[in-house]
């Protein structure tokens, strides 16, 4: 961890798990003007790892026999989702990222849409959605206007946020209950989570950190956004937690406590899926699975939004466990095409990954998890 903030994250921080035993740590600062230190338990924006969260109470709903995965999602939100896309996608492949329907955030962020072309991009959307209500119909619209990124059902997924604000409405049709009420009662109460829960304002309670972005060199110092509506990721990515209850989450998924087996198993059937920044990563119905050479195959998500980063992968067995959160993002700086160059931050975390889920520091830029997949 020390590694990582000198390489220039300014903080970090995580609890590792290893059969019973448990380690936490952090280094650096949560605030870089007055110095305040960061410390393991602070609460964070995990980005993404929400996505596992939705994907277990939709399974729940499986169990309960008012959802079929394989059922047309126009069928349950027609209104959302009509005509013939209606009734080609699935639940399921909301869930595993291949619906085809693209991501709405460049659309939401404007200034953002030439991405990965930085001399196009601005951060001006950022700061003008600060405080702005999004309602997840007016962003599955976006993303449902733009042009498909695949036929319904491919071979091969594109991850997408708004197949998750479609299944958040889903949740809502069927229980009656808004997404997040839901998710709240019977997946993170059900896995007795006391540090988690859906933002109801613009700012996180509890102790926390500030949360960095630079996005790519465009801000430089970079800028704190740990104050912001999180209407625009929804049941998709906009939970708060700390990295003890992912670890405790995670482990309960894995035990069979939170979705029955054969849920679990449906879960853990993965498929390639093109994530946000190009990479290929093996994902199952919420689940992102991870091969680390010599220390087995582990199970998790990660979460990036404004400022904040999260990794949270436990291995198959449920014995070693995984939770780290940064509080800078996008730190990698382009060449003069435009493209985002390797960072010491990089290696860093690499190392840290390594030295968390295995044990040892070898090959730790060969075991990389990878780039984030997220928002």
């Amino acid at each position: 961890m020390d590694g990582v903030h000198r390489a220039g994250v300014p903080g970090v921080y995580g609890e590792v798990r290893d059969a019973g035993r448990i380690w936490r740590g952090a280094s650096g600062v949560a605030d870089v003007r007055t110095g305040r230190p960061v410390g393991p338990a602070m609460r964070h924006r995990v980005g993404s790892v929400t996505k596992t969260f939705t994907a277990a109470a939709v399974m729940q709903q499986v169990e309960q026999g008012r959802i079929r995965l394989d059922a047309p999602i126009g069928g349950y939100l027609p209104h959302l989702v009509p005509g013939e896309r209606g009734r080609r996608i699935t639940v399921r492949m909301l869930l595993n990222n291949t619906s085809g329907i693209p991501d709405y955030i460049p659309y939401a962020f404007p200034s953002l849409k030439a991405f990965p072309s930085l001399p196009d991009v601005s951060p001006k959307s950022l700061d003008d959605n600060r405080f702005r209500q999004f309602r997840p119909a007016e962003l599955i619209e976006l993303g449902l206007a733009a042009p498909p990124t695949g036929e319904p059902g491919g071979p091969k997924g594109v991850y997408s946020n708004t197949n998750y604000l479609l299944l958040g409405q889903l949740l809502e049709q069927v229980t009656g209950a808004p997404a997040e009420e839901y998710i709240t009662r019977n997946v993170i109460e059900r896995a007795g989570l006391r540090h988690t829960e859906f933002p109801t304002g613009p700012r996180i309670e509890g102790p926390h950190s500030r949360m960095y972005e630079a996005f790519y060199g465009l801000l430089d110092p970079p800028r704190d956004y740990s104050v912001y509506n999180m209407s625009w990721t929804g049941t998709g990515a906009a939970l708060v937690s700390t990295m003890e209850d992912l670890n405790r989450f995670y482990g309960q998924l894995l035990d069979g406590k939170i979705v029955n087996r054969s849920s679990l198993a449906q879960m853990q059937r993965t498929i390639p899926v093109v994530a946000l920044d190009g990479s290929t990563i093996e994902y199952g119905l919420g689940l992102h699975k991870v091969t680390r050479p010599g220390c087995g195959t582990f199970w998790g998500h990660d979460g990036t939004v404004w400022g904040s980063g999260t990794m949270s992968l436990t291995r198959a067995d449920g014995k070693r466990q995984m939770s780290v959160a940064v509080n800078l993002q996008r730190w990698n700086k382009p060449d003069s095409s435009g493209k985002p160059q390797p960072h010491p931050i990089d290696h860093a975390l690499s190392t840290l990954y390594q030295q968390a889920m295995c044990g040892t520091d070898d090959q730790a830029e060969k075991a990389s998890p990878g780039p984030g997949v997220a928002p």
